[in-house]
Formats: structure tokens, C-alpha cells, sequence
């Protein structure tokens, strides 16, 4: 009976009811999902060699009959031996199977088999330890480029590859192709059916090559088009008609010098205001570099404009400290600073409303109350978002959709998170990037350390220190409270409740200790920062909340407990919490994790204050992810394509998709039905926005 995409997975030979459960948690539940269940690295299974001939430093395939009955020794409980002795046309081998008892009846005396190992020389003997064997009549996995899989518990590599295997045999011609076939021509791309078959079993490494080229550029394909549609065309719209002002008059009014690239920044923006095309412009630069003082430039043209204008923030506090920073900066060109926020006052939010539809402030901050029914503008002119990798793509458009102008307002994005050049250009495809690569002058490099448990004792003194010359210290916990149900290692995470206590009472008695995390009351999280903010505390521990936080120039060391489970971006967020004054500031990454690719993480960090080159390196490690988790945004997940290397495909699949787009920018054609329904199938979230 031959095999069909949708059959599910237990009607496979070999794996019944509980193996099919295991592949359910790997998301395997149909046979197409196991083509699409990628191999995650190769094994080159070849080279064949004679016993006494194969190289003692990579396994190869021996030809060898087994001589002597496999026989079984118990060194221990938990740990059974199985040797056999092994011969070919010139040598003798004896092999070793650690806790491989079906070995005793899997070979047969007299019979060749295929081994595939590393062969010792132990004197003039040769040994062999648990390699993988098969008869020569019986080939499936030795003699060839082998798949390795990511696995579960219970799930072998050889039976997800014969899985993979049987399906492949009834089921790879039987995969649509739902890349146009003048894409396909023109990319030099191959079938989705010749592609999926390469990827899991390539007869060479070349042809290898050409099944991830079809499917990368496929994946990103898909991306480019689903964002694409989500964002509208891409296409530029009539903005609202802004005549421009030079900004020299805007800098005249601040108490500082903004830096070359903050004034190349407000430049850009200028010009996209006044080209007569609607601006969509992202900012992007570390904290610290002055993005808020180049967005309150653009509401300063655009209220000498007669349009309002709307800041947009993550949070309360961060909503909080930008009205503070603007409020002063707006008013010496009377300007008017408002600030709208979910735990305000009714009374207070009434008044706020009735100002803005009267059109008496020019500038309003916010959070999401800024999307509220009752929020009506006068005239809204450009919308401000900041921190945009927190939004979803719907909120920025529900603020501009508050516009009263047939025109949609301007659109400016404010992210301190920087984004790798190719991660940018896949999720902000419809915005022009202006870069603010310098810092303010007078602002120090911080210095960031790694240490290991053992360096606790001096660490805290280290704390003491800071605090004894006059400075605050953060000390951030990945957990917020201890639990007995928790998960396997959650209980040697600090958990920052009971961490702040035992600081509290047996570290620091002395020092005034506060606390702050996301499950907070806002007012008790607002009180918290503020006491720290205006120096009453000495130390606030805390989790990530802080990351996007009030700027507190005193603090100069940032304490960074469990460091591995954070990803870098997010670790140079939370290092840029520190270094906001004048003072030598400090960050110190804790972490007792060995493994060599948590190390190397940690060490790129202490290495570099450049957050584009942090970046990048967080995108080789960990993917995407850490930038935009898939379950806050949408995207769908890449299974073979890499965002940091795959750049040149990047490139043609975002060209394809506009192409294509501008053809058919709905993909209504009949033969882009099936195109649009794999689209949709994967922005499964955003499902309704494409209708």
C-alpha cells in the first residue's frame, strides 16, 4: 500500500503508538511532516577501506564477516559488553558493543556485513568500538552521505532516517511546487520534490548544494512575500505636505551639541518629510546614543507644521522618561508635551482626550492607552514608535491609522536593539534605515567582565566598593520566584524574590536594597525605579524589566546573574543601563556554564561595546529568535535558511518577491492560488490581515 502526504506517522512500519507520541513532540505527526523534518547536520559514510588499511583518526566503511558468536559480559549493573570478532581478506578485528544487546542476535556468524567506525591499532591487533553495521545485501545507511537528525528522547537517528526513507520512496514526487515556475527559471532553482529527496539523502555534496539553494531561497521567499503583504506593497504613498525648516533653528533651542550622526540622522528625516511621499524611517542606535533627541526633531518640524505628533513607548516608565526628556526639550520652542498612560487617573485621561482633540498638545507620549477608543487627534501628522521590535506590526498601523487625513500619517521607528543589516531588511523592508553609530561625547566605554561562581565573594565586594564611592548597582536574575514544580535547573537560577532577601538581610545589611520585576502592581514597579532613580536605593535587583528602562547616570555597575540564559542583544540591553554619566561604569556577566559555545557567547560580549557586531554574532548563535520570537510576531521559523550567512540569497528572494508583488500585489492570479495559501498557511497569526 503506498504511502500519501497526509497519512499519519503510526501507520509507518516500525513505529507504533508510543514512538509516534515521542514524534509528536518534535512536531512529526504526518508523513509530509517528516520530509519537512530537515536533517540538521551529515555524516560521509563513503570511504570504504580494507581493516588493515583504514585511517586511525575518522571512521570508515570495513568490509568484514563475522568469525566468532557474539558473546556478553556484565562489567556492572547499567553496563553490558557485547564483542565479536570480525575478519577480512587479510586482517582480524574484534568489535565492541556498549549496551547493545540486540546485537547478540543482529549477527550471524558467517555472514558479511558493512561496518561503519573508527578502527584502533591496539598493538599489532585492531579493535572497533559500537560502530553502526548492515549487511551488504541490505544497504541503507553505510556507503553514502548519512542525515543526522535533531532527535527526541526515544527516537533514534536510524529509525527517523528509514522513516524518512519509506516515505521518501512514495511520497517526494507527490510535494506541490508552489514557487512560480518563471521564478524558479530565472533563480536556477530545483523542483521541491528533487529538493526535499537531496536535502534528506544527497548523492554528493554538490547536488547537496543545490537542494538548500532551492530551499533557503524558498524559505526566505516566503518571508519576504508574508511580510510584504502584512506591511501593504512597500509601495511609497503621498504623505502629508510638509515644508522644510531648517534644523539648525530646532539645535539652537537644545543645551547640547548632537553629533554628527545624530544630525545626519535628523537630516534624512527632514528630507523624507518634506519629499511629499509618506516617511517610513527606523532609527537605530544603542542606548545612549541620542535617538529620542532626533525623533523630538521631527515632531518639532511637523508642529511647526500644524500636525501633531504621537511617541509611542513599551512601557509606563519608558513612556514616563521620555515625556520627561521632551517636555523641557519642545517647550523653549513652545511646543506642547502631553503624556498619556493605562494607569492613569479617568479624570486625568478625560482631560488628556479633550486636549488632544482640541489640538492643545503638539507631542503626546504613551504606551498602548495611545491606541485607546477614546484617543481622537486634531491632526495627526507623525507616529512614533519606539522600542519597535516589541510592537506588532498591527499596532504601528492601528496609531496611524488615528490620523483624520485621507493620508496616513508619517511613520518613525525608534529600536535600540541593534539589528543585524539582513535581519533589518527582511522585517523592516518598507522603512529606510538611518544609523546613529556615535555616542554623546563624554560617555565611557563600559568595561564587561565574565566571571565564574568562584569569584562571587569578591564580586560582592566589588559592589561595595561602587556604593562606598558614591554609585548604584543593578544586579539582574533570570527568574522571578523559586518554585518546587518548577523545571529541571529553574532552582539554580537566582530567583529574584528570594536573592533580594538574603542580599537584604546577610550580603548587604547595610545598604539600602530594593526590587523590581514584571509581576509587580505598575504603581509598586514605578515606585521601585523612582526610589532608584532619585538615589534612595543602593542597589536594585531586578529581572529583565529594566532592560528598557529610566536612565539612572549614577549607576555604574551592572551585575548580570546566570548570564547564560540570556542572549547577547538582550545582555547588551541591559549592559546599556550602566555608562549613562560621566563615571567609569562596569558590567559583570556571572556564570558557573563550561560548554564551549555558552563561553564564546559571553566572551564576543566582553570583547565589543559595538552592538551591530554583537548583533551579527547573537544571529549566528541563536537565530532569529532572540530579535523576534516567532510567537509574539508571527514569523514563521527558518528550518534551513541562516539570516547571518545566507545574505546573497537574502538578497534575490527579496527581489523575486517585489517582482512578483508588483505584478500581482495581492497574488489574485489563479496561478498564484496555491502561492498565497502556503503564504498564509505559514503567517498563520496574521491570517486575516492578508483578507
Amino acid at each position: 500500500m503506498s504511502i500519501q502526504l497526509t497519512d499519519p506517522v503510526q501507520s509507518l512500519p516500525g513505529i507504533g503508538p508510543a514512538r509516534a507520541k515521542r514524534l509528536e513532540k518534535l512536531g512529526i505527526a504526518t508523513a509530509q511532516d517528516l520530509l519537512l523534518w530537515y536533517p540538521r547536520n551529515y555524516e560521509d559514510r563513503r570511504e570504504r577501506a580494507s581493516i588493515r588499511e583504514a585511517p586511525a583518526d575518522h571512521p570508515v566503511c570495513v568490509k568484514a564477516m563475522v568469525a566468532t558468536s557474539p558473546r556478553s559480559s556484565y562489567i556492572r549493573k547499567g553496563l553490558e559488553l557485547v564483542k565479536v570478532n570480525v575478519v577480512d581478506d587479510e586482517s582480524a578485528m574484534e568489535i565492541t558493543f556498549f549496551n547493545q544487546s540486540y546485537v547478540r542476535t543482529a549477527l550471524t556468524v558467517g555472514q558479511v556485513y558493512l561496518f561503519f567506525g573508527t578502527v584502533e591499532r591496539k598493538g599489532s591487533r585492531f579493535a572497533m568500538t559500537n560502530p553502526v553495521f548492515e549487511s551488504e545485501e541490505r544497504q541503507r545507511f553505510t556507503q553514502r552521505i548519512m542525515p543526522v537528525y535533531p532527535l527526541t528522547a526515544g527516537i533514534s537517528n536510524n529509525l527517523l532516517a528509514g522513516a524518512v526513507l519509506r516515505v521518501l520512496e512514495d511520497c517526494a514526487q507527490q510535494l506541490e511546487d508552489p514557487l512560480p515556475a518563471e521564478i524558479q527559471r530565472q533563480y536556477q532553482l530545483s523542483h521541491a520534490g528533487y529538493a526535499v529527496q537531496t536535502v534528506h539523502f544527497p548523492p554528493s555534496w554538490e547536488e547537496l548544494e543545490v537542494a538548500r539553494r532551492r530551499l533557503i531561497f524558498e524559505e526566505l521567499f516566503y518571508l519576504s512575500m508574508g511580510l510584504a503583504l502584512l506591511k501593504g506593497s512597500g509601495q511609497r504613498q503621498a504623505g502629508l505636505p510638509c515644508s522644510y525648516y531648517d534644523p539648525e533653528d530646532y539645535y539652537a533651542t537644545l543645551p547640547f551639541t548632537l553629533t554628527n550622526a545624530q544630525q545626519r540622522t535628523v537630516q534624512e528625516c527632514f528630507a523624507d518629510l518634506s519629499s511629499g511621499s509618506a516617511m517610513n524611517r527606523l532609527i537605530q542606535g544603542d542606548v545612549g546614543s541620542g535617538k529620542t533627541v532626533a525623533g523630538a526633531a521631527c515632531a518639532w518640524l511637523m508642529a511647526k507644521n500644524g500636525y501633531q505628533s504621537a511617541l509611542m513607548a513599551p512601557t509606563e516608565l519608558l513612556a514616563e522618561q521620555h515625556y520627561r526628556t521632551l517636555k523641557p526639550l519642545l517647550a523653549k520652542s513652545g511646543q506642547r508635551v502631553g503624556l498619556l498612560t493605562g494607569s492613569m487617573k479617568v479624570k486625568v485621561k478625560r482631560e488628556v482626550y479633550a486636549g488632544l482633540e482640541a489640538g492643545e498638545y503638539d507631542l503626546i507620549v504613551g504606551t498602548h492607552a495611545l491606541l485607546s477608543e477614546g484617543v481622537t487627534f486634531q491632526k495627526l501628522g507623525l507616529v512614533i514608535t519606539d522600542e519597535q521590535h516589541r510592537f506588532g506590526v498591527g499596532q504601528r498601523a492601528a496609531l496611524a491609522a488615528k490620523g483624520t487625513d485621507a493620508k496616513r500619517p508619517h511613520v518613525l521607528v525608534m529600536s535600540a536593539t541593534p539589528i543585524p543589516r539582513t535581519l533589518a531588511l527582511i522585517v523592516y523592508g518598507d522603512l529606510e534605515v538611518s544609523v546613529i553609530d556615535e555616542r554623546p561625547p563624554g560617555r565611557q566605554e563600559i568595561q564587561t567582565v565574565l566571571v565564574g561562581e568562584s569569584k562571587r565573594r569578591q564580586m560582592y565586594g566589588f559592589i561595595r566598593k561602587q556604593v562606598q564611592e558614591g554609585h548604584q548597582v543593578y544586579i539582574v536574575c533570570p527568574a522571578v520566584e523559586e518554585s518546587e514544580d518548577a523545571a529541571p535547573g529553574y532552582m539554580d537560577l537566582k530567583a529574584v524574590t528570594a536573592y533580594s532577601e538574603t542580599l537584604r538581610t546577610n550580603v548587604f545589611p547595610d545598604l539600602r536594597v530594593g526590587l523590581v520585576h514584571g509581576k509587580l502592581k505598575a504603581k509598586e514597579k514605578e515606585a521601585a525605579m523612582t526610589a532608584f532613580s532619585r538615589g534612595d536605593l543602593d542597589i536594585l535587583v531586578a529581572t529583565t524589566v529594566i532592560e528598557v528602562g529610566v536612565d539612572v547616570p549614577n549607576a555604574t555597575l551592572m551585575v548580570i546573574e546566570n548570564a547564560e540564559r540570556f542572549g547577547l542583544s538582550q545582555l547588551h540591553q541591559l549592559r546599556g543601563r550602566v555608562g549613562r554619566g560621566s563615571s567609569q561604569s562596569y558590567c559583570v556577566l556571572l556564570s558557573s556554564n563550561r560548554s564551549g559555545e555558552t563561553l564564546q557567547r559571553l566572551k564576543a560580549l566582553c570583547s565589543t561595546n559595538d552592538g551591530f557586531k554583537i548583533a551579527e554574532e547573537d544571529l549566528k548563535l541563536r537565530g532569529p529568535g532572540d530579535f523576534f520570537g516567532s510567537r509574539q510576531h508571527g514569523l514563521p521559523p527558518l528550518k534551513v535558511a541562516d539570516l547571518a550567512t545566507d545574505t546573497r540569497v537574502l538578497y534575490q528572494a527579496r527581489d523575486a518577491a517585489q517582482a512578483l508583488l508588483a505584478f500581482d500585489p495581492d497574488l489574485k492570479q489563479p496561478e498564484h492560488r496555491r502561492l498565497r495559501e502556503k503564504i498564509e498557511q505559514l503567517f498563520e497569526e496574521h491570517r486575516d490581515t492578508f483578507n
